[in-house]
């Protein structure tokens, strides 16, 4: 796993992680050889049109940023100019093209020295000559390989942050540049967060400009306490995490304003909220539900019922593979699916480790180990639900 690697300049990834990881941006010339994308424009533009597709068209007209959401119609793409300029020119950005193309989850895999649990989406960006989505900076770390065409990057490391004000997007309204890097079919330019850059596209010949963006997700800090109090919430009410007793206030005395909130009972209640504790166990379960759980507008389709013996049957003779939207994580013998936690026996936590590193289990993998029931059981249930399906 620690071998010097193409994709990362011949670093090993300890090496990678140690000197640029969120730290500075780092340039690689044919990262992925030969690499000329994953699909078409015409295809990419198909993806925009479905209806459980995050897909935006971002315009510039005449100084003024415009930005569309899909999903679109073959008219939206009518209406846009065959020859873009400098005054009008326009980009179409698809999210999560790996819930949608398996051959996005094999490219993704690519990047398993960054922890699953930190993976955000693929991100594939179409634009004709000149167009992008102007100057900005991103809140997370992002690695962007070229398909086709060309793209133009430019860096700057300016603490001037002030906006655009009115636009869509964030866009930097004052733009330094420092550096710039002419990015062909399969380089790769990694950056750390907060690192102001401006990605401008540039045809090659009768191609246009196709980049791939392999995005890494950063939740704020106060989005995490906000997460983590609501689970704990839960708990309390669940009793996982009880309080006893009632209030009680015996030594109660006299007060010469009886609306006023005494300083005995605010030391009171403060006592008893003190007293909620939480271990790193109970943070361990949060993070694994938390971060596995798919975004709102993710739906699985259940499979076709059948039988457990049957599912078993085929399950060790064709092995099984996560749904493409599907994320599996684990901490110890807990392991979580969508959301979902699982304790594991023993002699099924391999199986299940390899199932979540490697996002599938070969017949191979899976012989001997559809003995237990605690794995078969929980193997079954997901398939029913639609977060796993049989390898083709």
């Amino acid at each position: 796993m620690n071998q010097p690697l193409a994709l990362l300049n011949q670093l090993t990834p300890s090496e990678f992680l140690d000197q640029y990881w969120q730290k500075k941006p780092l340039l690689i010339k044919a990262a992925i050889p030969n690499f000329e994308g994953l699909l078409s424009p015409e295809e990419l533009a198909g993806l925009a049109c479905e209806e459980d597709v995050q897909s935006r068209i971002v315009e510039y007209k005449k100084g003024v940023w415009h930005a569309q959401h899909g999903p679109f119609t073959e008219d939206d793409f009518a209406a846009l100019p065959d020859k873009p300029s400098a005054e009008h020119n326009w980009t179409l950005l698809v999210q999560s093209v790996n819930h949608f193309l398996p051959e996005a989850t094999t490219l993704l895999q690519q990047f398993s020295f960054i922890p699953h649990a930190r993976l955000d989406d693929l991100m594939v960006s179409y634009a004709p000559h000149g167009g992008g989505v102007g100057p900005h900076f991103d809140s997370y770390d992002v690695f962007l390989l070229q398909g086709q065409g060309k793209r133009l990057w430019r860096i700057s490391e300016q603490s001037d942050l002030s906006l655009v004000e009115g636009a869509p997007l964030r866009i930097l309204k004052n733009f330094d540049t420092k550096q710039e890097w002419l990015l062909e079919a399969g380089d790769m330019l990694y950056l750390p967060p907060h690192l102001a850059h401006w990605g401008i596209a540039v045809s090659d010949g009768d191609q246009d400009c196709m980049t791939y963006s392999i995005g890494f997700r950063a939740p704020k800090n106060q989005e995490l306490a906000s997460e983590f109090f609501g689970f704990m919430q839960d708990k309390i009410n669940q009793e996982a995490i009880p309080l006893a007793g009632l209030y009680q206030d015996a030594n109660l005395s006299l007060q010469s304003h009886p609306a006023e909130i005494s300083a005995d009972m605010v030391a009171a209640v403060s006592a008893q909220l003190q007293s909620i504790q939480w271990s790193s166990s109970t943070v361990a379960e949060f993070l694994g539900r938390y971060l596995s759980e798919p975004k709102s507008h993710v739906v699985f389709d259940a499979n076709k019922k059948i039988s457990q013996t049957a599912f078993l049957k085929q399950a060790s003779s064709r092995g099984l593979c996560l749904d493409l939207k599907s994320l599996m994580l684990f901490e110890g013998q807990r392991f979580y699916l969508n959301g979902e936690m699982t304790d594991s026996a023993s002699e099924a936590v391999a199986t299940l480790k390899k199932l979540a590193d490697c996002r599938q289990l070969d017949a191979a993998d899976l012989e001997g180990s559809l003995n237990h029931d605690n794995l078969s059981d929980r193997l079954y249930a997901w398939y029913l639900a639609g977060y796993l399906h049989f390898l083709d």
